[in-house]
């Protein structure tokens, strides 16, 4: 029986409809505006409107006319955000999911028994953690390479095996940073089969769009900076072409992952802040970037010049982010720098307003076994800083009072 794939919400195509009848405006502004007639209502309202619903009432016993029949198929709040975020992706197609792994999952389930993915060294937990299963229970070999060097990446292409060419740049937690046009063009050629995926989350869409540069989906966990206050659980999965949108729909609908309508309101809400929220918080990490490095710390930042991949990072991004990483060379000096920060949280993620501090290695990435860090070359005293948009001089103050606490000789500037 033949898998029908072309079902869909309302979301599909919609977006281009919406921009083709007005001008289009610079991603600050997009950001903020949703078109009004995405969603149908009588009643004007200033803010698209929670259908907190499950199913929707029919006009005839065949079921047929509707534009909604079940909340698992597609939802209006649920619409106005995968068409909002369509918009500002740039994507042919976006979907929204129950959080940013199930977003990977989906991705995924692409990937048949016998094929093959090539993903970076240097990745997210939860995503190594992913890629483990799907290479142990479904029989998908997955390569694990350096991605910053692009032959690692062509030498592992199979025409007939490569289903999935998976990157993260820049990478989480060393901030390294991939050619991704040229991956993506070099990937095409040999394998004209094969999806180049882009977890795209650190930068945010307000920074680097890598459906311009040739990438088939992109996609984000939109509990980091989309949403922006760590109040909200979500995914998100923007593809370049419908034929690619028709599979992914296919397995969301199936699978019954899409987003709720509140979750879906809560997540177009956050949306509109994002250009102001990044900008604050990316002005903030470029200034303690800068005091870092000028303590003697191996400061990892793409905003510092210092940076092995300064000029590539400024080829492909507007910016450099909010989210670094530093050696002090000590995993118990490190340790004691975290637990002494008093206004920077400890916590996973990132994303968020307010400022975190984390030791990688035993949070966020302690899934990856010790002996898998050791061969991949993650540093076991190194810490994470994701920062938030207070005011820059009181998170300086706050690491350099947790810096000579734990015993550094902080180097004052004048």
């Amino acid at each position: 029986m033949a898998i029908d794939t072309t079902a869909s919400s309302t979301s599909s195509g919609a977006a281009a409809a919406a921009a083709g009848s007005r001008p289009s405006y610079r991603l600050a502004t997009e950001l903020v505006h949703i078109d009004s007639d995405v969603v149908k209502d009588n009643y004007n309202a200033a803010s698209v409107p929670i259908y907190q619903t499950a199913t929707f009432k029919q006009h005839s016993a065949d079921g047929e006319g509707g534009e909604y029949d079940y909340s698992r198929s597609g939802n209006p709040t649920r619409t106005a955000v995968e068409v909002h975020m369509a918009k500002i992706m740039t994507a042919e197609r976006a979907f929204v999911v129950s959080t940013g792994m199930t977003a990977l999952d989906v991705i995924l389930r692409l990937v048949k028994s016998g094929q093959e993915v090539i993903a970076g060294d240097d990745l997210y937990g939860g995503t190594n953690r992913l890629l483990t299963y799907v290479s142990q229970f479904n029989g998908v070999k997955v390569h694990n390479v350096d991605t910053t060097v692009v032959d690692r990446v062509v030498e592992k292409l199979d025409p007939i095996k490569t289903r999935l060419v998976l990157l993260e740049s820049p990478t989480n937690p060393m901030i390294k940073i991939a050619d991704i046009r040229t991956i993506a063009t070099k990937v095409h050629e040999v394998c004209p089969s094969a999806l180049v995926v882009v977890d795209n989350t650190m930068m945010s869409p307000y920074l680097q769009n890598t459906l311009a540069m040739g990438v088939d989906i992109e996609y984000h966990s939109g509990t980091k900076y989309l949403s922006g206050h760590h109040d909200l659980m979500a995914g998100v999965i923007g593809c370049r072409t419908k034929e690619v949108g028709d599979l992914l729909y296919f397995v969301i609908n199936a699978s019954g992952s899409g987003l709720g309508p509140l979750d879906s309101w809560l997540l177009l809400r956050g949306v509109k802040t994002l250009g102001i929220r990044m900008e604050k918080q990316q002005s903030n990490a470029i200034l303690i970037a800068d005091f870092l490095e000028a303590q003697g710390l191996k400061v990892h930042f793409p905003g510092l010049q210092s940076h092995p991949q300064y000029e590539l990072h400024k080829s492909l991004s507007s910016g450099p982010g909010a989210v670094l990483s530093f050696e002090t060379g000590d995993v118990g000096l490190s340790e004691r720098i975290v637990e002494s920060a008093k206004l920077w949280g400890i916590s996973v993620s990132f994303g968020c307003v307010n400022s975190l501090i984390s030791m990688p290695c035993k949070m966020s990435h302690a899934s990856i076994p010790a002996e898998v860090r050791k061969q991949r070359h993650l540093p076991e005293d190194l810490i994470r800083l994701c920062v938030g948009i207070e005011h820059p001089e009181d998170l300086i103050n706050d690491l350099t009072q947790a810096l000579e606490t734990a015993g550094v000789a902080v180097k004052k500037s004048n």
